[in-house]
């Protein structure tokens, strides 16, 4: 590796370090945020720390399989479906944890989704209306 390159990724190195928070960089600085929100709130952050991490490496499990299916040829199998199923009943067990976790009703959750869907697009997708969102709409 060129000099010119090392001295890239050590400039680039510190760069991020100083735009790291401080919980991220410093156990005793997550204990205390940790401690803030479970004295705070009435969030399980065991379970939600499960969740968000279950949800991600489960999810990329499926994605996985996706990308097998459509950019390298893997077939689209009833052993291959039958692996996404899988998948997707663990992507379910995480997004029930994570409901747990924040003390969320999973069909509250359900239905503010379809809530805000439908006040996003009415009763048909439009490209528009996804790329373009009025104030407030996450």
């Amino acid at each position: 590796m060129s000099q010119q390159v090392k001295d890239f990724f050590s400039t680039y190195s510190e760069f991020v370090e100083k735009v790291t928070s401080q919980p991220s960089l410093n156990t005793e600085a997550l204990k205390r945020s940790i401690d803030e929100i479970e004295s705070s709130s009435n969030i399980k952050i065991p379970r939600l720390l499960t969740a968000a991490l279950g949800l991600g490496s489960e999810s990329g499990e499926f994605v996985e399989i996706v990308k097998k299916m459509i950019l390298q040829g893997k077939p689209p199998s009833e052993e291959n479906i039958f692996h996404m199923k899988r998948e997707l009943g663990d992507i379910m067990w995480y997004w029930t944890t994570a409901c747990a976790s924040l003390g969320l009703d999973p069909y509250e959750v359900i239905s503010e989704n379809q809530k805000k869907l439908e006040a996003r697009y009415g009763e048909q997708f439009e490209v528009q209306r996804s790329e373009v969102r009025k104030e407030g709409d996450l």
